[in-house]
């Protein structure tokens, strides 16, 4: 694992460690310095010590020195000014080899990682520029479409006037000219400069970073082999800090993808000819195309927006006309239909360095679902242990009391078998309740690890080859629209009778025997690499195919698509680029 690729979006989270390892060299250094300066006052006093004890006069001239003992008292004052010695070459060569050394390569260190961050803010400012760019560009498109419409009605307007002379008519239809030309310029610069910004963006998120990322890593490794020569044994759990580096702060989103080319020429009139004009086609979608323009997001915004309300199938709760039963056919609305538009309201969130941290605001879910997707499956996982020691632990204690319970009924005078009653029961209730707490953290979890494996292959997938199709087996074709709603009635549908309408029981089953309206796509989606649909309920796509989108993916990483010639079955999701209706 290295920090381009698995920490790509943690810039903030880089730089704060980067100077965090910098500051622990410094501080290491500082250390050093004193405890050298310690070696040389204590040698300092040894010498003085040694030098207050020993004879005053010359030992020739002391006639003490003739015993044995007085000898060993001065032989002993030698080897403590010898100590001294050697405390102050300890000293020394601190103050040499460590201090001065790695002072040295702390400065070394500063300075290459302030290039690698001012790297960083150029290439991340560059894009912010080019992304203004975009912006401006689309509102000039914009804005010119509605000049165009404007002038193509006037001039229609001036033609029907029988008042209006015929050099106001000339006028007016050189203008509506000359204003579609101008839109047509202003639709090639817009989509010139979205392509310029998608290949900045793929360039900037999938090689400009993850190398700087990545030499911003083999920085801080040097640094932490080099500190760990300065502390000897603790080297190889400094090397480790990368890894740990990345397991607490990985995220798991998905790398942005190429923005949408909004084409605001949709409601432009024909150009106007000489003997008529073009009826103008009003219709109120540019309006709301400006709206939902200027209320995406820009992905280097500093405030996070709440995300979307989920559905029932991302756990959520469904409108009341799916959540009572089938509707009345005089409501006029059919159920799926409501649900097919509530699922295209629901936009995905883009994914940058200063949008993905969590805002203030958030909301705290059970799921966990208001943390990143690898953040998420770290704390489910730790959830779902948690219950299983709680779970073994219940148990251990349901078979204690049963054989507590044999040894009163066996022997009465040690005890009333029915007091432990209200324990046993009390025991059963919590086994159960943490049944069901662990069933719903395993599918909590097992749908977090196929959204980080989904986010994981989408994010690499433009850029490398073709990632490996799911493990886990298409599902069946048949039942693939009753599925979404089966979650919630598994172990209510085991335990009470089946009613005379069951689940797979379509919605108007009055209708079916008069006609059966075939499903309409609610997307459409482009095969990115070549799939051959070998295994049951899969179809075959080539590359750039252009397919019909049925269904999306429900967590199992296959997507229900339909070909233009026919045929309509699974293939893998990470092999598509989807665009809802």
């Amino acid at each position: 694992m290295d920090w381009g690729t698995e920490l790509w979006d943690q810039f903030e989270v880089l730089e704060r460690h980067t100077q965090w390892g910098l500051d622990l060299l410094d501080k290491y250094v500082k250390f050093v310095k004193e405890r050298a300066e310690v070696e040389q006052a204590y040698a300092k006093q040894l010498r003085s010590l040694v030098k207050k004890y020993l004879p005053k006069r010359p030992t020739k001239d002391d006639p003490e020195v003739k015993f044995s003992q007085q000898q060993s008292f001065v032989q002993l004052l030698q080897e403590v000014n010898d100590f001294a010695g050697q405390r102050e070459l300890v000293a020394e060569s601190l103050g040499i080899r460590v201090c001065l050394e790695l002072a040295k390569y702390s400065q070394e260190m500063k300075q290459e990682r302030k290039m690698h961050f001012q790297e960083g803010r150029r290439a991340q400012q560059q894009l912010e520029n080019g992304f203004k760019q975009l912006e401006t560009s689309k509102r000039k498109f914009e804005r010119d479409c509605r000049e165009a419409e404007k002038a193509a009605h006037t001039a229609e307007r001036l033609d029907q006037d029988i008042n209006a002379t015929k050099a106001d008519v000339e006028k007016a239809k050189q203008q509506a000219h000359l204003r579609n030309h101008m839109a047509e310029e202003s639709k090639n610069e817009y989509a010139a400069q979205l392509q310029r910004f998608n290949r900045d963006q793929a360039h900037f998120y999938f090689s400009q970073m993850p190398q700087i990322f990545d030499k911003l890593q083999d920085m801080d490794e040097r640094r932490a082999t080099r500190l760990g020569a300065g502390y000897g044994l603790l080297s190889e759990a400094e090397l480790q800090d990368s890894q740990v580096l990345i397991e607490l702060h990985k995220s798991g989103f998905a790398r942005p993808g190429d923005l949408e080319f909004e084409d605001f020429s949709q409601v432009m009139n024909r150009v106007p000819s000489d003997s008529s004009l073009g009826t103008p086609d009003c219709r109120p979608e540019l309006r709301a195309a400006s709206s939902r323009s200027r209320a995406k997001r820009w992905p280097f915004g500093k405030k996070n927006k709440p995300r979307p309300p989920s559905l029932s199938l991302l756990g959520g709760h469904l409108p009341s006309t799916l959540s009572d039963g089938p509707p009345s056919p005089r409501s006029g609305r059919d159920p799926l239909a409501i649900l097919s538009e509530i699922s295209k309201s629901v936009k995905p969130r883009l994914a940058s360095f200063r949008s993905l941290r969590g805002g203030r605001g958030t909301v705290v879910t059970e799921d966990f679902s208001h943390l990143p997707p690898e953040q998420q499956r770290k704390r489910l996982q730790q959830q779902l242990e948690e219950r299983n020691r709680e779970l073994q632990k219940e148990e251990d204690q349901r078979e204690a009391l049963k054989k507590m319970k044999d040894v009163y009924e066996k022997t009465p005078q040690m005890g009333d078998p029915a007091s432990l009653e209200p324990r046993i029961a009390e025991t059963l209730g919590n086994i159960e309740r943490l049944k069901l707490e662990v069933q719903k953290y395993e599918a909590w979890l097992a749908e977090a690890e196929s959204r980080v494996l989904s986010n994981r292959g989408d994010s690499l997938s433009r850029h490398s080859r073709p990632p490996d199709p799911p493990a886990t087996a298409p599902p069946d074709s048949s039942s693939s629209s009753n599925n979404s709603g089966s979650q919630d009635n598994k172990e209510s549908s085991s335990e009470e009778p089946p009613s005379e309408e069951g689940q797979d029981t379509p919605i108007y089953t009055e209708f079916d025997e008069d006609f059966e309206e075939p499903a309409s796509p609610i997307g459409q989606c482009v095969a990115i690499y070549h799939f051959e649909g070998s295994s049951e309920g899969t179809i075959s796509m080539s590359e750039g195919e252009d397919l019909s989108l049925m269904e999306e993916d429900k967590g199992d990483g296959w997507t229900r698509v339909r070909r233009k010639q026919g045929g309509e079955g699974y293939v893998p999701t990470s092999y598509l680029r989807v665009t809802l209706n």
